[in-house]
């Protein structure tokens, strides 16, 4: 009985997308701390983001349980039989309403918001990644997930606008990035999302024109555009984003494509969230 229960769980943190699901919830209590969010009402928030992960995670993996058993996908649990899609779905409404109990305590800004952020990506898994507005749930979600930091505080308010533009942009390159290693599985399997429609090499140049459009706002928005209030360090972020987005373009016209080009633009909106971190003082405006 102990042991089954144990299974079960395994395979349900296998199947949240364990790497982006710790990265989002780390990103959230990045964001809180720097905003000053007290330590109390971080713990909550990152609660509430983990199982809100969970739930996009474990779904997503119920949901395509059958394209990926069509396509041989070894790595995932459902697809091996590891747990029963039943289970998932169990594990993945439990997570949800967990993220909402948690958020309760921070108030009804924060409730609404976050309940809008998961439905958005729940949205996505529930068909919107199979159509050419497979972009705008990635867009929305991330351009709010900045406020969720700003309305888990004390005194709660959105983010500033420039926070706005660029957790979206962040949120829409991720989305042309991640998709690009399983372009050829997702399409033997019906999947034909704005990415696939546009191709890899398309996908991967627009991925790194938005990343710099992002690490432009969070390097400008601080300071409301006076480029002499704009710190060093500021401005370093902002060149590794350039840098790293003018290789990946590079490597594009030499012909590459894939999983380099993941790692590549990957990295560069990971940079872009360190600089969202960096700058969290001034997310409220």
């Amino acid at each position: 009985m102990i042991g089954a229960a144990v299974r079960a769980v395994g395979g349900l943190w296998r199947s949240s997308h364990p790497g982006p699901t710790l990265v989002v919830t780390t990103l959230s209590a990045a964001l809180a701390l720097a905003s000053g969010v007290s330590p109390g009402r971080t713990a909550l928030l990152v609660a509430s983001v983990f199982a809100g992960q969970l739930s996009v995670g474990i779904s997503n993996d119920a949901l395509d349980a059958r394209r990926d058993r069509a396509v041989g996908r070894t790595d995932k649990p459902l697809a091996r039989g590891d747990i029963s899609v039943r289970t998932a779905w169990v594990g993945a409404a439990v997570s949800f309403g967990a993220a909402l109990a948690f958020a309760v305590p921070l108030g009804a800004g924060l409730l609404l918001a976050h309940a809008a952020f998961l439905s958005s990506a729940w949205a996505y898994n529930l068909g919107v990644k199979a159509t050419r507005l497979s972009v705008v749930p990635y867009i929305f979600s991330f351009g709010l997930f900045p406020s969720l930091a700003t309305l888990s505080a004390a005194e709660p308010q959105f983010a500033a606008p420039w926070a706005w533009v660029a957790g979206a942009a962040l949120g829409a390159a991720l989305h042309l990035t991640n998709v690009l290693p399983d372009l050829d599985d997702d399409a033997r399997t019906g999947i034909h999302g704005l990415p696939h429609r546009m191709g890899g090499r398309l996908s991967a140049r627009i991925a790194a024109a938005t990343v710099v459009v992002g690490g432009l706002a969070a390097t400008l928005g601080p300071s409301q555009g006076h480029l002499a209030e704009v710190s060093f360090l500021a401005w370093l972020f902002f060149g590794v984003v350039v840098i790293v987005a003018a290789v990946t373009v590079g490597l594009v016209r030499s012909g590459r494509s894939g999983r380099s080009l993941f790692r590549l633009v990957m990295f560069a909106a990971l940079v872009l969230a360190a600089q969202l971190v960096a700058a969290g003082g001034s997310l409220s405006g």
